[in-house]
């Protein structure tokens, strides 16, 4: 027939050969996750499970649970994009699937749950962009790289005792500039008339366990929004200084209210829903006062006067 022509082999998306292929390796890599178990203290566990079970307040990843829904939403969000995007088979795809699938042999070799973990996106991305394409693999990549937000890294609780000090630093100027005489002894709070017990800022209220969640809602909230991608970095970047600066207004909450009111109910009830009531409260508020400001929306730009002075004008 005139006008039409059979599509291009390069172009199609999914062939009865590859679709056998690709199930086979679906099985192999869900194998790989979820019916090996080499890993854990007592070497039973596959990488998947080390995963969860490592989601605790000792690794100040409790906020890992949280990762896979939102991953969920953000494919939800651009779905739209993803089906319309164009589709056809591109090897380049394999750069990052072939040295996924060695990393992942790797973590067996090493005995390394979070490499196989950290392997994972990759090799996802890296099969969506051979199969579909660099236009689905661009859509993709953000969500599956989110992944890595969850996967425990020992090199973060090595800040904690600098954020320990900082936030005990925090605690004592605020408490001062309401009143409060303290005084610090290393990482402890203590009142100089002697109205309350000391407070101990332990590794728990240091806030790396509240930056790590901030840190994973503000890419998120980066990701989502409709920024330039160096304002989004900007958000993204935000999270830190906005949590150790809420995490201070925490701690001299607790002070303040052990100081006027009641020191039992300041170390126990609200130290333990301070962070839920008052800390991501602000920090969320922060967040948004940065978005808008990084959107224009808080600058009162000129013209933004001249078509208020006009539309009062009409009125009258």
């Amino acid at each position: 027939m005139m006008g039409s022509s059979a599509p291009d082999a390069k172009e199609r998306f999914l062939t009865v050969p590859m679709a056998a292929v690709l199930a086979a390796c679906a099985i192999l890599l869900a194998w790989s996750y979820l019916a090996f178990p080499e890993f854990g203290s007592s070497g039973n566990a596959n990488s998947i499970q080390w995963l969860i079970s490592s989601w605790n307040k000792q690794t100040d990843y409790e906020h890992g649970w949280l990762v896979v829904p939102i991953i969920a939403f953000m494919l939800y969000h651009a779905r739209n994009k993803i089906a319309e995007a164009a589709r056809r088979i591109d090897w380049r795809g394999l750069v990052l699937f072939i040295p996924a699938c060695l990393l992942l042999a790797l973590s067996y070799r090493v005995g390394q749950p979070r490499v196989a973990a950290g392997a994972l996106p990759l090799i996802l991305l890296g099969g969506a962009w051979y199969l579909a394409g660099p236009q689905v693999a661009r859509l993709l990549a953000f969500p599956l790289l989110f992944f890595w937000l969850c996967i425990p890294l020992p090199s973060f609780q090595q800040a904690t005792v600098e954020l320990q000090i900082v936030a005990t630093e925090l605690g004592h100027l605020g408490a001062t500039l309401f009143g409060v005489d303290t005084y610090l002894q290393g990482t402890n709070i203590r009142s100089t008339g002697g109205h309350w017990d000391a407070f101990n800022i332990s590794g728990g209220c240091s806030g790396m366990r509240s930056l790590m969640a901030l840190l994973m809602l503000s890419a998120a909230w980066a990701y989502l929004s409709d920024l330039k991608f160096w304002k989004k970095c900007v958000l993204f970047l935000s999270a830190i200084p906005l949590a150790v600066i809420g995490n201070g207004v925490r701690i001299t909450s607790i002070v303040v209210l052990a100081e006027y009111g009641d020191p039992g109910f300041a170390a126990k009830t609200w130290h333990d829903w301070s962070g839920l009531l008052f800390f991501f409260p602000i920090c969320l508020a922060g967040l948004a006062a940065v978005h808008s400001l990084l959107a224009g929306e808080l600058i009162w730009k000129p013209s933004r006067r001249k078509k208020l002075v006009v539309k009062m004008n009409k009125s009258h």
